[in-house]
Order: structure tokens, then C-alpha cells, then sequence
């Protein structure tokens, strides 16, 4: 029994070892996918890379050229910091000093340790070490700054996201950022409020567009998201303008349009602050009708006012609000821009407006290197 206990005993506290050690070096590689740890994870494998690549650079030359230590020099650039970088650098520095002296000057045959290899070699470790050192003074891994930035567009999107509405209602949204990007200066808060019997939404245009506009819009949209449905209607703009300009931004204006949606009598009210007005499509007479209402742009200056004008939507009616790079460019006016959104938007008069929003954008303007939004509501006949 004492012998049979003495190699258990050993048995289990190897598995516990084991085990810890598994949790630690998990933990480890975890911390380190977030930014939180060190990177000697990632060091002490691509310094075991490097004996590796030199190796197999003496057995066979042709097919593994000494230039091949770039390699782990790039990725070191991209998951190390500076001080790891450096000693990456000497390691790769010294496995290149081998590889020159036992192949031999670099006149003999071509898959020699040449100055050029050395140019190479030293221009990807000096790319790497400054992307490493703005990796460093910014505090965002590249690890984690690609989740960041993914992170950020999913929250314009679920802000942008519009709440259902009850039978009988139709609504879209379609966002198309300024060249083919992620990020748009556009976006749209909306809710329903006094009991969901009204919807309030905001279709605004921060300045700039794509990239440049992107991380404004999203601070104002989360702004904008927090007063809508915490102040009276009449009472957005003015606070929204008031926030803009607490913000003292070099380029802080934007446009913006208030809609306040009666869903159970279809009565609405537009509060606009510099915005391209909104389009209704009468149903009983098959005509367009713009609904401008007056204000100033937002962040322009204090006291600002902002004019409502009033609407009805029928059974059968139609109400589109859009940013002006929906209808405006630099070789087309607005007014031109409108007519063409209307002649595209009679085509879905007859078979409805299901899936609209995004056909429009692609009719009207699908080349257009500006942030365009497009928001729908439908009263069903």
C-alpha cells in the first residue's frame, strides 16, 4: 500500500502541476490577445524562429535566402514593444552574421548574405520599430485596436438601429459611409416615447465624412441618444446646438432634422437645424411635397432657434428624411439632386416601399464619395 500510494501521490501532484501551469500559460496568452500582459510569449517565439530560419538558410541557400529574417522581424513589429523589438533585432543581427560567415563572401554564388539583404533586413527592422513606438505611445495593441475599431461601428449601427413600430407602420434605414468605409458621419437616434404612442428620430450630418467624421458621430450619437426622449421635443435642438458648441471643435457644426411621429393619429412635426428638407409622398394625389423647416446648423452659435413646421401622414403616405450627399454633389444641385429621388421613389408607388432605402441610395448615389442616409416611414393603406 505505501508503495502503490508513494507513485499516486506523485501522479496527482504532477497533474496539478500540470494543470496549474496549463491555467497560468492560458491566462498568459489571454492577457496578452487583450493588451493587458507581457509579451514574452511572443518574443521567446520568434527569437526561437530566428536559429530556425538561420539553419535551414546554411543547409539549403537556394530555397531559403538569408533575406528570409525579415519575417520575424515584421511580425516582432507588429505584436512587440520597443525594448522587445531592440533585442529581437540583435538576435536577428547576429543570426545574420553566421549566415555571411560560414556561406562565404557574397561574390561566389548568388544565394550569399549580399549588401542588399542587408539593406532589406535593416529598412523592415527600422518600419517595424517605429510602427512598435506608435503602437506604444498611443496604448492600443494592433491586437486590440482592430477590435476597437470594430466595436466602435457595431455602436453606430445599434444606435442607429430604428424601434419596431406598431401594425400598419413601415420603417427603414440605410447608411452608405463615403468611399466603401466603415465609418460614416452620419447616423440616426430614434425612440419611442409618451408611452410609445410617439417616435422621435434624428437623422443627423456631422461634418466631414467617412474616417474623419466617424468618431464625432459617434460621440454625438451617443449624446443625442441620451437627451432624445429625456427633453420636450421643441426642446432637442436647442440642447443638441448647446453641446456642439460646449465641445469647441475646429470643424463642429452638423446638420440635423427632428422628426416627432404621432403613430396613432400619423400627425408629425420637423424641427430642422440646417438640414435638406424631408419629402411626403401624398397618396391620394401621387405627389411629392417638401417639408422644410427652419433653424440654423448646430455648434454655430448660442440661442439658436428652431422653427417647427407641421404634417399628417394618411394611410397610403410615404415620409423620407436623407443627408444632402443623397441629392447634392458638386456638379448637381439640390434641387436637381430631389427631382431624381422622387423619379426613382415613384417606381415603388405600386409594388411598395419594402427594401427601398438602400435601391434609392444605390439609384441616386452610388458613386458619391460623401456619407449618405437615407431613413423611410411608411403608413400601410
Amino acid at each position: 500500500m505505501a508503495r502503490r500510494g508513494g507513485p499516486d501521490s506523485y501522479a496527482a501532484r504532477w497533474r496539478r502541476s500540470a494543470h496549474r501551469a496549463r491555467i497560468a500559460l492560458r491566462k498568459s496568452g489571454v492577457d496578452y490577445f487583450r493588451g493587458d500582459g507581457s509579451d514574452w510569449i511572443a518574443l521567446v517565439g520568434l527569437l526561437l524562429t530566428i536559429p530556425a530560419i538561420t539553419v535551414t538558410t546554411l543547409l539549403n541557400p537556394l530555397w531559403s535566402a538569408p533575406a528570409a529574417l525579415v519575417l520575424p522581424i515584421i511580425a516582432g513589429g507588429l505584436v512587440l514593444r520597443p525594448a522587445s523589438l531592440l533585442g529581437l533585432y540583435a538576435t536577428a543581427a547576429a543570426a545574420l552574421i553566421v549566415e555571411s560567415i560560414a556561406l562565404g563572401p557574397y561574390g561566389a554564388e548568388p544565394a550569399r548574405v549580399t549588401p542588399g539583404t542587408v539593406l532589406v533586413v535593416a529598412a523592415c527592422g527600422f518600419f517595424g520599430l517605429v510602427l512598435a513606438q506608435f503602437r506604444a505611445r498611443v496604448g492600443v495593441p494592433w491586437r486590440r485596436g482592430g477590435t476597437m475599431l470594430f466595436d466602435l461601428r457595431e455602436r453606430i449601427r445599434v444606435q442607429s438601429a430604428l424601434p419596431r413600430l406598431p401594425q400598419g407602420w413601415h420603417r427603414e434605414m440605410a447608411l452608405r459611409p463615403a468611399g466603401g468605409q466603415s465609418f460614416s458621419g452620419d447616423f440616426v437616434v430614434a425612440a419611442r416615447t409618451n408611452g410609445g404612442r410617439t417616435l422621435e428620430a434624428v437623422l443627423t450630418d456631422v461634418s466631414g465624412k467617412g474616417m474623419d467624421a466617424g468618431s464625432r458621430a459617434l460621440l454625438l450619437s451617443g449624446a443625442f441618444g441620451g437627451l432624445l426622449g429625456s427633453l420636450p421635443p421643441h426642446g432637442f435642438l436647442p440642447a443638441a446646438n448647446g453641446y456642439l458648441l460646449r465641445q469647441d471643435w475646429d470643424e463642429g457644426f452638423a446638420t440635423s432634422i427632428h422628426l416627432v411621429l404621432d403613430l396613432e393619429s400619423g400627425d408629425y412635426e420637423l424641427l430642422s437645424a440646417g438640414h435638406p428638407p424631408a419629402l411626403q409622398l401624398h397618396s391620394g394625389s401621387g405627389a411629392w411635397e417638401e417639408m422644410a423647416a427652419e433653424g440654423p446648423l448646430l455648434g454655430v452659435y448660442d440661442g439658436a432657434q428652431f422653427d417647427a413646421v407641421k404634417g399628417h401622414l394618411a394611410p397610403g403616405d410615404v415620409l423620407m428624411l436623407f443627408t444632402d450627399g443623397l441629392v447634392e454633389t458638386s456638379d448637381r444641385d439640390i434641387a436637381e439632386g430631389i427631382d431624381r429621388l422622387t423619379g426613382e421613389a415613384d417606381r415603388y408607388v405600386t409594388t411598395g416601399f419594402e427594401g427601398a432605402a438602400w435601391h434609392l441610395i444605390e439609384a441616386c448615389a452610388k458613386d458619391v464619395n460623401d456619407d449618405r442616409a437615407l431613413l423611410l416611414l411608411c403608413r400601410h393603406a
